[in-house]
C-alpha cells in the first residue's frame, strides 16, 4: 500500500478506473470470462490493516474539547503528540490482545489521517495535499502502563493495540472530516459518540505543525484524538476484557470491529 500512496496522484487514477468498472457492474459474458478469485463478495472477504507497517502512528492527546470537559481540564494550546510502535497494527477482525502485565486495558475510538504525498514543511492551506484519506484506529491504550511509567509510549505500544481499518477513504470522498459521527461500542453497548466537530485542532494544522519538525512520508498516519466516554473516567470504571467485542465507527469510514482475547501462552 504505501509503494500505491508513494505513486501520488496515479493511485488514485487507478483506483477511480476500477470503481468505475466496478459501479458498471460486468456483463454475463464478461463474467463468464472473469478468473476465478478476481472479484470476493464484501462479506466473504478477509480484510487486512490497510497499512501493514506505516513508517510513523502520530497520535493527538487531549484533542476532543468535549473529552477535556469530561476531565475537567483546559483545553491544550498545542497539540499533544505521542507514538506508537508499528508492531501495535492490526486489522478488522483480528484480536485484540491483552497483556499479562496489565490489567486497565482502555478503548479509544479514533479518526486517523493517511499521509499520501509526502513533504516538510508544508502551509497549512496546501496541508489536503498531502492527505491520501482516512480510516479508523482504535488507540488501545494500557492504562495502567501509561499512568504508572508517567509518560505514554509503553502503555500505547503494546502488541495489537492498534486496530486499523476497515479500508482508507480517499479525500476526496470525505468533503469535512470535521462533521463525521465518531462513536464507539463495548458488547453493544455505546460507550462513547462524539462528532469531529469537536477536534480542537484539525487535520490541516496537524499536518502542517508537526512538518515544520520532521519530513512526513507516504503511508504515515496521523491519528486525531479520541472523544470522551473511555473507561478509565467512567464511575466504575470499564476496562476491556477477554471475551469482548469492541466496534468503532465513524461517519462515511465504515465500522471496525476486534475481539479481545487473553494474553498469549509462550
Amino acid at each position: 500500500m504505501i509503494e500505491l500512496l508513494e505513486r501520488g496522484d496515479a493511485w488514485r487514477r487507478a483506483l477511480d478506473v476500477i470503481a468505475r468498472s466496478l459501479s458498471k457492474g460486468l456483463a454475463p459474458k464478461e463474467a463468464k470470462g472473469t478468473p476465478k478469485g478476481l472479484m470476493t463478495p464484501l462479506a466473504s472477504a478477509r480484510l487486512r490493516a490497510p497499512i501493514s507497517r506505516p513508517g510513523k502512528i502520530t497520535c493527538v492527546g487531549l484533542n476532543y474539547a468535549d473529552h477535556a470537559r469530561e476531565q475537567g481540564i483546559e483545553p491544550p494550546t498545542s497539540p499533544i503528540f505521542f507514538l506508537k510502535s508499528s508492531n501495535t497494527i492490526c486489522g478488522p477482525g483480528d484480536p485484540i490482545q491483552l497483556p499479562p502485565n496489565s490489567t486497565q486495558v482502555d478503548y479509544e475510538a479514533e479518526f486517523a489521517v493517511v499521509i499520501g504525498k509526502g513533504g516538510t514543511r508544508i502551509p497549512e492551506e496546501s496541508a489536503y495535499e498531502h492527505v491520501a484519506g482516512y480510516m479508523i484506529l482504535h488507540d488501545v491504550t494500557a492504562r495502567d502502563m501509561q499512568f504508572g511509567d508517567k509518560q505514554w509510549f509503553r502503555g500505547k505500544s503494546c502488541d495489537t493495540f492498534a486496530p486499523t481499518g476497515p479500508w482508507i477513504v480517499t479525500r476526496d470522498e470525505v468533503p469535512d472530516p470535521h462533521n463525521l459521527r465518531i462513536s464507539l461500542t463495548l458488547n453493544g453497548e455505546t460507550m462513547q459518540d462524539s462528532s469531529t466537530s469537536n477536534l480542537i485542532f484539525k487535520v490541516p494544522y496537524l499536518v502542517s505543525y508537526l512538518s515544520q519538525s520532521l519530513t512526513w512520508e507516504a503511508g504515515d498516519l496521523i491519528s486525531t484524538g479520541t472523544p470522551p466516554g473511555v473507561g478509565v473516567f467512567r464511575k466504575p470504571q470499564v476496562f476491556m476484557k477477554a471475551g469482548d467485542s469492541v466496534s468503532v465507527t465513524v461517519e462515511g469510514l465504515g465500522t471496525l470491529t476486534n475481539p479481545v482475547v487473553g494474553a498469549p501462552r509462550n
